[in-house]
């Protein structure tokens, strides 16, 4: 039985209100899936009403069970949260981020309620969001604070390229704070558990160092003797597959080449950056981005969240030039979570 993937639309002055109506453009996602958005009916109509040859039509619907998840029809939770006239694509305003907002506790409550089997979101704007009165760094901690998850963390894929977080939206230098045993562990127990529900058994978990080459013993910094690698031999007494720590600068080479199936990393640009230099395509020719696929996870939810893995773009906002992969993978993702769940 195909599942309800519940999508939310964005930020409505960024991208996300033009890829999700690229991806419901095509026939074959229908076939995966039953795709279900949530946003504002006002914004969707304004960009099939200049892009007329796509021949879409508005379901507008109050609950997903309504739906026709028929292709040519978009499905529609329409929250009537914001009009166009209230602000302007490609500029942080008050109102977007509120809109935002409301699409992502709304999924979210869909998929507490078990109306919809997953959620995949569009981007959203921080300063936006915190503008508007919702004062979180992100999706990720919006999903922990509205389904009370204590212990959670970021997973980013591209392809078999896997890498999940100790501590993602914080200074670097509350990073380095953060990098716990406890913390550790945790992460790499999320981690193992992740792997096995897209279907790997015994995962190879790897486990980065937060100095460079690993401290040097202690000569760069004793982390890695103190907290992380007690972390990973505690993790391997419960049978996990783990390894570590291994130096960052040579670990996500190995990954890419097969050796790992995840990383476990220390914080936000250890594991964005490699993860975004291989998903991410820039086309100086033509000044655009030729590829942005990478996909965003909040794993150890008790529902299933997945994301593109880039932003609002207000830069290409209102173009027509974004491109749609990175939905399209984060809806395979949802799919792939939810057809394995134990939710």
């Amino acid at each position: 039985m195909k599942k309800i993937i519940g999508i939310t639309m964005g930020d409505p002055a960024g991208i996300g209100p033009e890829i999700s109506i690229k991806t419901f453009a095509k026939e074959a996602l229908y076939q995966k899936c039953k795709p279900l958005l949530v946003g504002d009916q006002s914004v969707v109509e304004h960009y099939l009403a200049l892009h007329p040859e796509l021949s879409l039509t508005i379901n507008t619907i109050s609950m997903p069970s309504e739906g026709a998840y028929t292709f040519g029809k978009i499905d529609l939770i329409n929250l009537n949260s914001v009009e166009m006239e209230a602000f302007k694509i490609g500029e942080v305003s008050e109102v977007s981020g509120n809109a935002a907002f409301q699409y992502v506790k709304k999924v979210i409550d869909l998929a507490l309620t078990k109306e919809i089997d997953a959620t995949v979101t569009n981007p959203l704007n921080k300063e936006a969001l915190n503008l508007s009165g919702h004062n979180y760094a992100g999706h990720t901690e919006i999903y922990a604070d509205l389904t009370n998850t204590d212990k959670y963390t970021m997973m980013l894929a591209d392809g078999n390229l896997r890498v999940v977080h100790v501590s993602t939206h914080v200074s670097l230098r509350e990073a380095c704070n953060r990098v716990t045993k406890q913390r550790v562990l945790d992460v790499i127990r999320i981690a193992n558990k992740a792997c096995i529900g897209l279907g790997i058994e015994n995962p190879r978990v790897a486990v980065a160092g937060l100095n460079p080459h690993c401290g040097e013993n202690g000569m760069f910094g004793d982390e890695e003797i103190t907290e992380i690698n007690p972390a990973v031999e505690a993790a391997q007494n419960e049978g996990i597959n783990a390894f570590g720590s291994l130096s960052a600068d040579t670990l996500f080479s190995k990954i890419n080449g097969g050796m790992y199936d995840i990383v476990v990393a220390m914080y936000h640009d250890q594991g964005h950056i490699p993860l975004k230099l291989l998903g991410f395509v820039y086309d100086q020719e033509r000044e655009t981005w030729k590829a942005v696929e990478g996909v965003n996870i909040t794993l150890n939810l008790p529902i299933i969240r997945t994301s593109v893995d880039h932003g609002t773009a207000f830069d290409q906002s209102g173009k027509w030039t974004a491109s749609e992969a990175s939905l399209e993978n984060a809806i395979d993702y949802a799919i792939l979570l939810a057809k394995n769940s134990t939710y």
